[in-house]
């Protein structure tokens, strides 16, 4: 192993952040966060151990999806700043040793956006194929559309001309038509004007829904035939202009349908992708208090049909519901039983619109078992701000919006996210035991027991632990099955890394074959364990205890 090999896919071993500008930080007291405040910021986050950005949509928006309905994909939302804004804070985070990557949306735009504006003029108009449309009146949809509660078909008629639009999304949210290829220029085009912005990637929202050629035209059907080809010519235009730049991908399918989305074992399509999977079994472990779901999903990653420079992005929580959908509705169930049992906690009877912490009664032991096990998977782990200090939800506020408050700095009335009073705030503030009173960015720093020290602390291990975002898994066998043992090996460097999903506190018996002669350093904290002359080593673990252990073989030069 070559620490400077991981340079070369600096993804691979990242630590990514997402955050929503409109939420983070205000710098100029009217009550919405800004880029000149998240500036103001990056000290903290290059300080909390993360190494790439991820913002989420801050193009001019009529705001109806938090800003995934874009009617300028070129522009900035004025409330946030402008162009210069952007590349100031890009600058400063580059010089902090940060990537930044944005949300790039190829499925749809806002009804607001000038293409469509023009689009529904006629049927002639120039921009009308750059959308899906039908003459004929659709058939009954309703079980393909996202948002069970608000839409009821995926096709909306358009008054003007008499024909139907199609949106697998909501209404205000037209579909583009990827078949045709103006419209594919104008995405390069986008892409190609904030990598020259000095962006470092795109997160792809919403993939497997732009790659179809539902409504399309006959022609347009025919040279569109093979969807995939897009995909990787986005990733070709992408590597011409920015041999380092990422596409990091929303494709929330089973794990027989994701090799494609990676372009197989040439790896020439997308570069990571979300695992929705391996999320929801392990909510499903941590329900159940039984590490196998998990287990069994990470040994199902298809590894052996993707290129070894592909890599999965692993999450607990993100921007939308808590999906479970990739369970069976029985499974699904017991999710529900135990993190979100209440009507108003659950989502399009799919998902929770819940954040970890509340999910875990506040349980410190738990959440720092939680987070330690996401950096501890087999990938690149994710986080979603405000992840770090523990924030709760607001499920006073509807759908998604729920998990998305301002950002709680300090115990102030609008947690110091901005000075304006509080009926200006770009949202309202968390509620309850989990608001900025009793969970803050400032408070948290100043207690060395504080779940920030320690996901700082995850984020530093996993960084020095490369065999995490390089290295073959292996789940170890022991009796336990609230306990998840694995080891992550990448030529001679190896890691063994062990998680009780459960409350009572366990000896777990490992044998390492390989290992005879070794012993465990433990990198969370001082000591180590040998192993004996029959392989074996013995492991105590606390209730919903972790240990993370380097095997160190003789003559190993690595720091503990």
């Amino acid at each position: 192993m070559r620490i400077s090999d991981t340079s070369d896919l600096w993804y691979k071993n990242a630590v990514i952040y997402c955050l929503d500008v409109e939420t983070f930080f205000d710098s100029d007291g009217d009550g919405v966060g800004d880029l000149a405040g998240l500036a103001q910021r990056v000290d903290y986050l290059a300080g909390l151990g993360v190494t790439c950005l991820w913002l989420m949509p801050f193009y001019p928006s009529p705001d109806r999806d938090d800003g995934y309905d874009v009617a300028d994909f070129y522009g900035v939302d004025p409330r946030l700043g402008t162009h210069g804004d952007l590349v100031e804070f890009v600058r400063t985070a580059k010089d902090r040793g940060l990537r930044v990557i944005i949300d790039l949306l190829v499925n749809h735009t806002s009804d607001q956006h000038p293409w469509f504006q023009e689009a529904r003029k006629s049927v002639d108009n120039p921009y009308r194929d750059y959308y899906v449309w039908r003459s004929d009146p659709p058939g009954d949809t309703s079980d393909q559309v996202v948002f069970p509660d608000q839409e009821d078909s995926i096709w909306q008629l358009d008054e003007r001309t008499g024909e139907w639009y199609l949106h697998h999304f909501y209404r205000h949210q037209p579909d583009l038509n990827i078949a045709n290829p103006a419209v594919r220029d104008e995405i390069a085009k986008v892409m190609g004007f904030w990598l020259q912005l000095g962006v470092d990637g795109f997160r792809v929202d919403a993939v497997p829904f732009f790659l179809n050629n539902l409504g399309t035209a006959e022609r347009e059907r025919h040279e569109f035939a093979q969807p995939h080809e897009y995909l990787q010519a986005l990733r070709a235009f992408l590597q011409r202009r920015s041999g380092e730049a990422i596409l990091l991908g929303e494709v929330n399918l089973p794990f027989a349908d994701q090799p494609q989305f990676f372009g197989g074992r040439e790896g020439n399509e997308l570069t990571m992708m979300f695992d929705f999977v391996s999320m929801q079994a392990a909510y499903l472990s941590m329900a159940r208090q039984d590490a196998r779901p998990l287990a069994n999903a990470l040994l199902a990653r298809p590894k052996d049909k993707i290129s070894p420079d592909s890599q999965y992005a692993n999450f607990l929580r993100n921007h939308d519901e808590l999906t479970l959908d990739q369970l069976s509705p029985e499974e699904r169930q017991e999710v529900f039983d135990a993190f979100g049992p209440e009507p108003e906690m659950q989502l399009y009877g799919r998902g929770l619109k819940r954040r970890l912490p509340p999910m875990l009664d506040g349980d410190p032991r738990r959440l720092k078992m939680a987070y330690s096990l996401l950096f501890a998977l087999p990938g690149t782990p994710v986080l979603f701000y405000g992840e770090e200090i523990g924030m709760g939800e607001n499920l006073q506020m509807p759908g998604r919006n729920a998990v998305r408050s301002p950002m709680q700095w300090t115990a102030e009335e609008s947690a110091g996210f901005s000075t304006a009073d509080a009926d200006k705030l770009a949202a309202p503030v968390v509620p309850g035991g989990f608001g900025p009173e009793y969970v803050n960015v400032a408070a948290a720093r100043n207690d060395p027991d504080s779940l920030l020290n320690h996901v700082i602390r995850m984020a530093q291990r996993y960084r020095e632990s490369p065999e995490l975002g390089w290295g073959n898994l292996e789940v170890l066998d022991q009796p336990h099955h609230a306990v998840l043992a694995h080891r992550c090996t990448w030529d001679e460097a190896s890691v063994v890394l062990l998680h009780n999903l459960g409350p009572e506190p366990v000896t777990v018996p490992l044998t390492l074959p390989e290992a005879e002669g070794t012993v465990l350093i433990d990198l969370l904290q001082q000591g180590e364990c040998a192993v004996d002359a029959e392989h074996r080593v013995e492991l105590a673990l606390d209730g919903y205890g972790y240990r993370w252990l380097r095997v160190k073989r003789p003559g190993d030069r690595r720091l503990p």
